[in-house]
């Protein structure tokens, strides 16, 4: 009836995982603070995908839903972009005449196109989804002074519902990304789901943001990333342990770069490649496993352990250390990290 020729439906949670969010969390992208980047790092993969099936199909375009206003045209169409030059994109919220949702809808109506009896009436909030997290948008979350109500929530438990009981797990990890829980090794996608399981029972990785939109205007939204919350948590912790602190804080410099590159649409971009390569050779002994305990949204780290440790029992002890750290050379250590202030000092009194 609609003219359509060939449906391609395609099972990509296992690349999504591994190729996209595993990735993104070997750096601990957060974006402006709180944002785990649950809808940008989505993005590029359905680009990716839609590129591959024009190319397929010997299609000349793709199109996208995505509304004038805000960041995904940006994410899809840089990503197709990078993937095809040539590719045209189609985006008719932008370039056709629609400027609302009864605009669509009469739209569809006047060309017989079906519409579910629930789109009819006016949503109370829009909603993107995928493994990683759920988004709300829009109607009654427009003002940020409002609560948002209880039901606007899908993914998670109320906090205060939660089980007045504390759940434990362990997470292990091998070159960055977890590969087992509790003992029993995951694919990345089962591995991720597991994890929104145990934050959604748990009323684990709710956000209410006011974000930075990358085309200007601020947006607020309610976030719900139950089992990233959870991971990002226990591969900090991971971390701690095993990553030199030279290269750590290296590492979380370039962080918000990182995310705001994700965030604003470029995962296809060679800055992106290129910082993902030094994130990625930070992570060759980032490996042991993590134990948490996950009580009434919150996530906390009670252990972590490694073979590739750096952290020594010996050197900080408060004990007698066996002359493995001689405590009269912080004398010299200080002395010189205070010449410059001294001489500022000094200088100031005169």
């Amino acid at each position: 009836m609609m003219g359509i020729k060939d449906i391609r439906i395609v099972d990509v949670r296992e690349e999504f995982v591994a190729d996209f969010v595993f990735p993104m969390f070997r750096a601990n992208a957060v974006y402006e603070g709180t944002y785990l980047l649950g809808t940008s790092i989505a993005r590029p993969l359905i680009s990716k995908h839609l590129v591959e099936i024009a190319r397929e199909t010997g299609a000349d375009a793709i199109a996208h839903g995505a509304t004038g206003k805000g960041n995904d045209q940006v994410r899809f169409e840089l990503s197709a972009y990078a993937l095809n030059p040539d590719i045209k994109v189609i985006a008719p919220w932008r370039d056709w005449s629609f400027k609302s949702r009864t605009d669509l809808l009469n739209f569809a109506e006047q060309h017989q196109i079906p519409v579910p009896k629930d789109k009819r009436g006016e949503a109370p909030f829009s909603v993107d989804a995928n493994l990683l997290h759920s988004s709300s948008e829009g109607k009654v979350l427009e003002d940020p002074w409002n609560e948002p109500p209880e039901f606007v929530h899908q993914r998670t438990v109320s906090p205060m519902d939660a089980p007045d009981a504390v759940t434990e797990i362990e997470i292990e990890f091998l070159k960055g990304d977890p590969i087992a829980l509790n003992g029993k090794k995951l694919s990345p996608a089962t591995m991720l789901a597991a994890l929104n399981d145990l934050g959604r029972d748990n009323g684990i990785g709710r956000l209410d943001l006011v974000e930075n939109r990358f085309v200007g205007m601020k947006s607020r939204g309610v976030y719900e990333t139950p089992g990233g919350t959870i991971l990002i948590a226990a591969h900090r912790a991971i971390e701690s342990i095993t990553l030199d602190r030279g290269a750590a804080h290296l590492k979380d410099e370039f962080m918000p770069r990182y995310a705001e590159l994700i965030y604003n649409g470029f995962w296809f971009s060679p800055e992106r490649v290129m910082l993902q390569a030094m994130i990625d050779k930070s992570q060759e002994d980032v490996e042991g496993t993590v134990r948490l305990k996950l009580y009434k949204g919150n996530v906390i780290v009670t252990g972590r352990k490694s073979k590739k440790t750096l952290y020594s029992d010996a050197l900080v002890t408060f004990e007698d250390d066996r002359g493995a750290y001689d405590q009269k050379d912080a004398a010299g250590f200080i002395r010189l990290n205070a010449l410059r202030l001294r001489t500022l000092a000094a200088r100031n009194r005169r």
